[in-house]
């Protein structure tokens, strides 16, 4: 793809071959309980052998570039976008199995499913995304989760309370993290992959939510 910068295969998923699998979720994911009832599980490495399913979306997603109105102009949005409603196939195999996993685990917990796939393809360093909360549809007045997979080269999400009050928290998401923000975190909290200056390669979010949350 035009203007993305090669990506090198981790040694772990060297080592793990060649096709990608998931991990079991019960057990092993770490809950980081933040306030206002917002808490982040996180589970590094969740996705085994995450190489193809990084290539697949990489190059069999029809990426596109959006511009969205800010002030008193226009601009393009720093990332590539696209977006599977409920029903849509997903482009790789692994992606419909991790959202039937994680709607597994969480549905006791959340009520029902996930049932929609965002994705975002960071092509460098250069492309982010502001502070914001998922808080379109039902997430601006219930709790709900996000739950994102990150494939590629490492990035931080950043969290901050938007009373502020408490510290910002990071999170370095690397290839084949799970991160699953829940509880108020989309009312209470907000997130954001912030510019870098280091040379970092394309890096592609996955991120499963209910109906009806944006």
């Amino acid at each position: 793809m035009a203007g993305v910068s090669a990506y090198q295969p981790s040694m772990l998923d060297l080592m793990a071959g060649p096709s990608a699998s998931l991990q079991p979720l019960p057990g092993r994911l770490v809950r980081h309980t933040l306030t206002a009832g917002a808490w982040v599980d996180v589970f590094p490495g969740w996705v085994r052998g995450s190489d193809p399913v990084f290539e697949t979306l990489l190059t069999e997603v029809d990426w596109r570039a959006e511009r969205r109105a800010m002030y008193d102009g226009v601009v393009d949005v720093p990332r590539l976008l696209r977006w599977y409603g409920r029903g849509e196939a997903l482009p790789h195999p692994l992606l419909t199995q991790a959202r039937d996993q994680l709607s597994a685990h969480y549905e006791p917990e959340l009520g029902e499913g996930f049932v929609t796939a965002g994705m975002c393809l960071y092509r460098d360093g250069r492309d982010s995304v502001a502070w914001h909360g998922d808080t379109l549809g039902r997430s601006s007045r219930e709790d709900t989760m996000v739950a994102i997979v990150s494939f590629g080269s490492p990035r931080n999400l950043m969290l901050r309370p938007r009373a502020g009050g408490a510290e910002s928290r990071r999170f370095p998401l690397g290839h084949g993290d799970l991160i699953v923000m829940g509880g108020s975190c989309q009312r209470t909290w907000e997130h954001a992959i912030p510019k870098t200056a280091k040379p970092v390669g394309p890096r592609i979010s996955v991120q499963f939510r209910p109906i009806n949350v944006a």
